[in-house]
């Protein structure tokens, strides 16, 4: 595992009535993982599921993982050693959360599901033939689009023999922290959420947050964020992606997802990495939800760790030797191991024995 710490990395840096939803087919195994696709508002939808060993018709609750941003294929081809690797579709090594479910994982719009290294950019982002992000990706990226997509993914997921209906858990890191959030407060099929390395009050703040850190005596660039975000509350619904994120991807990312935390009853895990650029804003979150004696809330921290759980060197670089993110998952595993609805696993019944 700790040759694949700069790749992973780079993929965590960067990762309903009316709709049109229907299976068309469930695909050769990718990788490892089951390859199921559909189709949403007419748009093809890529989903990978990883299952216990043996147990893939075994009928387990959901786990669905919404990863965070940028147009990254969900598995990426490498060389290494004269051999062809793949970074894993989910950030974290899933087997210790497939004994209990099945998870999910929801392909970028107009993203190859699997791609060579060799053709993305360093970030691990895949574009065109135009050296652009894809012009479909971007006109779906936004905030409504993800959630909308997502639970009606889940619907369709549910509808297969082997989910089960209860528990159903939803993740989301970075990006997918918000997405998660606010299906969370439109689903009462979700029982719990798992929020990871968010900002309860959006990314705006996020971004002024990390250019503070990075302030020298006389010199900010918060000055330029704040003109920009008076461009982008004025006219919110802007589309326009030639100078990259769109107003509207920003300013819907930018709502303060404490306003879809704070209504749920559901229980939640909050965890995040204490050296991350949002923990102001989660310790002030905290204290509003203590101070509204809310106690569906809980949270787990990682001390001395940024953005995707890595310790931070004395010179304030992460150190990509220490892997955390097994450890995250496992404490998720924990937690809901804890919560109810507990997951029930249907096994088939064990044949008599011979003797």
């Amino acid at each position: 595992m700790l040759r694949h710490f700069p790749y992973i990395l780079i993929y965590c840096l960067i990762q309903v009535s009316g709709f049109s939803l229907y299976a068309q087919s469930q695909l050769p195994d990718v990788y490892g993982y089951r390859h199921l696709q559909t189709t949403f508002r007419g748009d093809t939808v890529d989903i990978l599921i990883k299952s216990k060993k043996g147990e893939e018709q075994v009928r387990k609750p959901l786990f669905l993982f919404c990863q965070g941003s940028l147009p990254q294929p969900l598995l990426v081809r490498y060389e290494q050693n004269g051999q062809t690797a793949v970074i894993p579709a989910f950030v974290f090594n899933p087997d210790s959360l497939a004994q209990y479910y099945h998870l999910a994982i929801i392909g970028k719009a107009y993203v190859p599901l699997v791609a060579d290294e060799r053709n993305l950019g360093p970030d691990m982002a895949y574009k065109d033939s135009t050296g652009l992000f894809p012009r479909k990706y971007l006109e779906r990226y936004y905030l409504d689009y993800y959630v909308d997509r997502n639970l009606a993914v889940i619907k369709f997921l549910q509808k297969q023999p082997w989910i089960a209906r209860s528990p159903l858990v939803v993740a989301g890191h970075s990006e997918g922290s918000t997405v998660s959030a606010k299906m969370a407060m439109r689903s009462k099929s979700i029982t719990h959420l798992i929020y990871s390395g968010g900002n309860p009050q959006g990314r705006m703040l996020t971004l002024i947050e990390r250019e503070r850190a990075h302030e020298k005596d006389s010199t900010s660039g918060t000055g330029a964020l704040f003109s920009r975000w008076e461009k982008i509350t004025a006219n919110p619904q802007n589309m326009d992606f030639s100078a990259g994120d769109t107003y509207k991807v920003t300013h819907d990312f930018s709502d303060p997802p404490a306003a879809y935390l704070s209504r749920l009853k559901i229980p939640v895990l909050i965890t995040f990495g204490t050296r991350d650029a949002g923990v102001p804003y989660l310790d002030m979150f905290r204290i509003d939800m203590v101070r509204r004696h809310k106690q569906n809330f809980n949270y787990r921290e990682y001390i001395g760790t940024e953005h995707n759980y890595f310790p931070l060197k004395p010179n304030g670089e992460p150190d990509y030797d220490v892997f955390n993110w097994d450890k995250v998952a496992e404490d998720w595993r924990q937690w809901l191991l804890t919560q109810r609805p507990l997951p029930t696993l249907n096994l088939p019944p064990s044949r008599p024995s011979n003797k």
